[in-house]
Order: structure tokens, then sequence, then C-alpha cells
């Protein structure tokens, strides 16, 4: 079991930057790759990025390549996510995730565990 619990969230103005961060708990944080997700109101929950168990590989979102960086210490059991020229459009609550295997992936029927998610709100 793998607990997850995300801060960082906030009220940011657009072109502002934040980090979240997710801290996981558990024994089986090994061997997980970690996804971060968000849900705007009134629309379904969609990726945004994906980092394998070694921080080797990593995906995004289109809209956010080049502003969003996922990251992990393992060391430290936590994963962020710097999100750097915030638009209002990436107000959202936003969701960390794991996975039971190494290798990220964008599919949200394939993450195993939630965290209960941060709000993320850009002012324009």
């Amino acid at each position: 079991q793998v607990q997850l619990v995300e801060s960082g969230g906030g009220l940011v103005q657009a072109g502002g930057s934040l980090r979240l961060s997710c801290a996981a708990s558990g024994r089986t944080f090994s061997n997980c790759a970690m996804g971060w997700f968000r849900q705007a109101p009134g629309k379904e929950r969609e990726f945004v990025a994906a980092i394998s168990w070694r921080g080797r590989s990593a995906y995004y979102v289109d809209s956010v390549k080049g502003r969003f960086t996922i990251s992990r210490d393992n060391a430290k059991n936590t994963v962020y996510l710097q999100m750097n020229s915030l638009k209002p459009e990436d107000t959202a609550v936003y969701y960390c995730a794991a996975r039971r295997v190494a290798a990220p992936t964008g599919r949200i029927n394939e993450y195993d565990y939630w965290g209960q998610g941060t709000q993320v709100t850009v002012s324009s």
C-alpha cells in the first residue's frame, strides 16, 4: 500500500510559478512510476506528467511541455512538479498518483494509488 499526500498548491498570478510536492509513504514506493493529473471544474481528470521509477523517463501533456517539469527524489519518497509560466487554464485540482510498475504512462486507469489533491488557482 502507498499513501500519497500532495502539497504546494495555492493562488498565483499568470506567469508565476509553483512547485507541487507529493510525499509517499508505505513500503511499496519502490519500483513505482509516478504521475501528476489535474481536474478542472466541470472537466474530466487529465494527465499532466509522469516519471519512471529511476527518473530516467518523463512524459508530459503537450499543453505543459516546456513549462512544467516532473522530478523525484527516491531517498525522500517525494515527487515534484515544478510549474512555470502558469496560465489561467492551468487552474485545477492537481493529483499525484502511483502505479506498481517502473514505467510511466499517461493512462489514468493504470495508476493504483491516488492522493487527495491540491488546488492550484492561476489568476489573470
